[in-house]
């Protein structure tokens, strides 16, 4: 792809992606009126994350990281005859080995509900995962047809495909809920069942794109093909250090549970808070980024990949900056303003929340990094670099993580697991660009500091002027409207006034990205 067509399909992905978002956090508000901060809240995040682990690990993670690179190579030097035949094989592969997976999961979750000793917790936390957890099959395989279809530079279908889990819930909760009465419990085993559902969903949706390109929809069990052991050998360090980190989410997950049943939901919605703009952005570019960067590996575009990457780095620096200063200074308003509608989700609620968000947002850059670096060393047929920084990462999260929860106040140790987050992924991406300059030598680091900085100086004068509209604003609007649309407007109102400022302080600077960006959407 040449760099306007990059920045094309990100919008296309962000486009579909911030579909996505919007209805995940009008699902999420449904959530929180239901069950708020309480124990089935965070039973189900907590279930929901098991599966979760599996999608990122066999989906999205390992194996599409190391599938792209094979099924493109394999296009590009032996046709699409065989990129299909290698297709077919694998995915016949992933369904076998995910089903055994599945069934396993679902006996270990039912013998847990039975041991004498299972707290109510534990308890309600197993019943939904047991539910839920045949989803990582189905979850895994629409994540293997979106990365087929990605490697086609078609990313439509599957960007869109996602927003289905999200339309499928909010459903379940407005037309199921009252169908099975008032009993919250009740309510979280619907919503779980909706879970699965949504799978299926997902993997339906793709399959007509997936004809279209030539898919011959058979099951191959000839997994002694040199393809396939390569996309194994590519995928087997990959996988572990996927395993390594999603691990880690689960174990970060427990540890919530252990502060409080309230903890693993107020960190689950301020994360949402973060994912919003981090799935919009720099998900999307790296969804694009890796067939792309996989291209250019397989032909040898060493200086093209640079570019890229800078490109890249340059774009996200433009727009996470801005993004990660706002969610700091408007946190309590803007999780208020979107939870807190007279249901389970109140002040404390939002307060407790809102103080992981603080703690969180500096880490938008340092998450949208990842987006870039990853896909490139992927692409670059290196599963190993990022799996050796990633347990570094994950050995020193783990060690914050257990300083701050001995450490820290009650209500404040859910917050300093955020921070160790945020702290730990700084030092590996850290390592991640040093080793990654080793190998694709024209990345122009000067110009991506450059820009990080100007737009680091535009944002903090952008918080201010978001603060202080916030601030200031909800008291008067309160005098002339009620208190919940007060309470919208003055973030409206604040947001809208801090994005004015950014982008005026951008243009008075002569943003090159601003140019660039504007370019990308005009051209035909």
């Amino acid at each position: 792809m040449k760099h306007n067509q990059v920045i094309r399909s990100v919008g296309v992905v962000g486009g579909f992606t911030l579909l996505s978002r919007g209805l995940g956090m009008l699902r999420d508000i449904f959530i929180a009126f239901h069950f708020g901060t309480s124990l089935l809240a965070s039973a189900f995040f907590v279930a929901f994350t098991i599966p979760n682990l599996f999608r990122r690990l066999f989906g999205e993670g390992a194996l599409s990281a190391a599938f792209i690179p094979v099924f493109i190579e394999t296009r590009t030097k032996q046709g699409d005859k065989a990129a299909w035949d290698m297709a077919a094989k694998v995915a016949t592969l992933t369904a076998a080995f995910l089903t055994l997976i599945a069934l396993i999961g679902v006996l270990l979750f039912s013998v847990g509900i039975g041991l004498p000793d299972c707290t109510e917790k534990w308890q309600v936390t197993f019943e939904l995962a047991r539910i839920m957890f045949p989803y990582v099959l189905l979850i895994c395989m629409a994540a293997l047809s979106m990365a087929v279809l990605n490697s086609y530079q078609h990313f439509a279908t599957s960007a869109f495909a996602p927003s289905l889990l999200n339309l499928i819930l909010i459903v379940v909760m407005l037309a199921v809920f009252p169908l099975v009465g008032q009993d919250p419990a009740s309510r979280a085993t619907v919503l779980a069942w909706g879970v699965l559902l949504a799978g299926a969903a997902q993997v339906a949706i793709q399959l007509p794109a997936l004809k279209r390109f030539g898919c011959p929809f058979r099951c191959s069990c000839q997994w002694n093909d040199p393809r396939v052991r390569q996309m194994l050998l590519l995928m087997g360090p990959a996988a572990l250090g996927m395993a390594v980190t999603q691990f880690n989410v689960l174990i970060d997950r427990l540890l919530a549970m252990w502060i409080g049943p309230w903890a693993p939901a107020a960190l689950f919605y301020s994360e949402r808070m973060i994912y919003f703009p981090l799935g919009i952005i720099a998900t999307a570019m790296g969804t694009v980024l890796l067939p792309t960067f996989s291209a250019h590996a397989a032909k040898g575009e060493n200086d093209a990949m640079g570019a890229t990457i800078t490109s890249s780095l340059r774009h996200l620096a433009f727009i996470m900056t801005p993004a990660a200063v706002g969610l700091l200074v408007l946190a309590p308003n803007i999780l208020g303003a979107i939870f807190e509608w007279g249901g389970s989700f109140g002040a404390d609620s939002t307060r407790l929340s809102a103080r992981a968000l603080m703690f969180y947002a500096p880490g938008l850059v340092v998450f949208s990094a990842a987006k870039v670096f990853v896909p490139a060393f992927y692409a670059l047929q290196d599963t190993k670099t990022p799996v050796r920084i990633g347990v570094y990462t994950v050995v020193l999260n783990l060690t914050l993580n257990i300083v701050f929860i001995l450490t820290l106040p009650e209500y404040w140790k859910h917050a300093g697991m955020a921070l160790s987050t945020v702290a730990a992924e700084a030092m590996g991406m850290t390592a991640l660009g040093f080793l990654l300059s080793r190998k694709i030598e024209r990345i122009q680091w000067e110009a991506i500091a450059g820009s990080f900085v100007r737009y680091l100086a535009c944002a903090l004068m952008m918080g201010a002027a978001a603060w202080a509209v916030a601030r200031y604003s909800e008291p008067l609007l309160g005098t002339l409207l009620p208190a919940k649309f007060a309470q919208l407007s003055a973030v409206a109102l604040a947001v809208a006034a801090g994005g004015t400022a950014y982008l005026l302080l951008a243009i008075a600077l002569k943003a090159p990205e601003l140019r660039e960006i504007k370019s990308a959407i005009r051209k035909k």
